[in-house]
């Protein structure tokens, strides 16, 4: 099997699963329980999250433990949103964004906000100067990814921070699900309110994310009740998950550490071999993140390439998992300002730390075979 859908979810370390599993065995107390037990959960819960905070270089009262990217996005940018609501209800964000955060700006659009979606260049880059110019005395949030899901772009967070750092009425929250592991981001002093990490893009598991809130910022919950999570989000934490993308994410760290740029050096490999088969159009600018590279086969339907592949246990994708079976064309690269043929004919290849130059080899011998086979039949 060569798997290359990693942006999608990434297959779970062993020793992840061992954390959860002997945690969830060892520790199953309520941590909010005043009993001996209730004390040793919690007690592991406030490791877990000083551990993460000194990778990241913040407060350990900053890391909420959620379920993962989707509520993340949610609960920052709807609680700043909620909150703020009386100074001002307009939100900066980009036509690219992931459709948890995306989706989530048109909810509050329909709810009387006035949302700016910005523009991004033909690289799929959002310009500093246009959030800078789209900031206004009514502005309470801009919410821009790091790290685009689709097409890899790295969007300028830390230049925008800057920006952001001039305005401290408003809040800046990034979207780090596709950065976190691959490109780094600085949190600490950065301008970045919020910032959101998912667990099983890391080889952690499905279900488990964290969602850092500088003690400065202040959010709405969507969620109440037992006032876990400094009341932020309330319910009994899943501590298992906790201690599980803790795990994930030191280990990602040190891979990142490791690597050095060759993973950086086996996708510009691969994009220079996808680029030579014929009516294939690489999407993926060369300044985007080291792990995906889209690109479009011209006449021939994606799923149907997809299920080709995946006859012969090859495993690429479509857009975003969360889109992926919805409309034919992507949002993505219609904001690049590609034309039709090349908008709903989109692939993703998305590799992880543990790919090799061999599967991809053998990758794309697949995909120039089944490209041929495909395009007889279609004509």
């Amino acid at each position: 099997m060569i798997y290359l859908d990693n942006s999608a979810t990434t297959k779970p370390h062993p020793s992840v699963l061992r954390s959860y599993n002997q945690v969830s065995e060892s520790f199953f107390a309520n941590p909010s329980s005043i009993h001996q037990l209730g004390a040793e959960a919690e007690k592991l819960l406030q490791k877990a999250k000083e551990q993460v905070a000194q990778i990241f270089h913040v407060a350990k009262d900053e890391i909420i433990f959620t379920s993962g990217g989707t509520e993340g996005n949610n609960m920052a940018i709807k609680g700043i949103a909620l909150q703020h609501r009386q100074r001002g209800k307009h939100i900066i964000t980009s036509q690219i964004e992931h459709p948890s955060v995306y989706d989530a700006c048109q909810s509050l659009e329909a709810m009387g906000y006035d949302i700016t979606y910005l523009p991004v260049d033909c690289n799929g880059v959002v310009s500093a100067n246009d959030v800078s110019n789209a900031i206004r005395e009514d502005t309470i949030l801009i919410s821009i990814m790091h790290v685009n899901n689709e097409i890899g772009s790295i969007q300028p967070v830390q230049e925008i921070g800057e920006l952001a750092k001039k305005h401290p009425k408003l809040s800046f929250h990034v979207d780090h699900v596709q950065g976190l592991g691959k490109v780094p981001l600085q949190l600490s002093n950065s301008g970045i309110d919020l910032c959101t990490m998912s667990g099983h893009k890391i080889h952690g598991l499905k279900g488990t994310g964290i969602l850092y809130i500088a003690n400065r910022s202040k959010l709405f919950p969507l969620f109440h009740g037992g006032s876990q999570e400094r009341s932020i989000r309330s319910g009994t934490e899943n501590l298992a998950g906790a201690v599980a993308i803790v795990k994930a994410i030191r280990m990602i760290d040190e891979r990142e550490k490791q690597d050095k740029g060759a993973l950086l050096a086996l996708r510009n490999y691969a994009m220079q071999r996808i680029a030579e088969l014929d009516n294939v159009v690489i999407n993926t600018s060369k300044l985007a993140a080291p792990h995906i590279i889209n690109f479009s086969v011209i006449g021939l339907k994606p799923e149907v390439l997809i299920h080709a592949l995946g006859e012969k246990e090859i495993f690429i994708s479509t857009k975003s998992a969360c889109s992926s079976k919805l409309s034919d064309e992507s949002r993505v690269l219609a904001a690049l300002g590609f034309d039709s043929e090349r908008t709903i004919s989109g692939l993703r290849v998305s590799m992880s730390y543990d790919t090799t130059k061999e599967e991809l080899n053998t990758f794309i011998i697949e995909l120039e075979k089944a490209i041929k086979q495909l395009k007889k039949v279609v004509g």
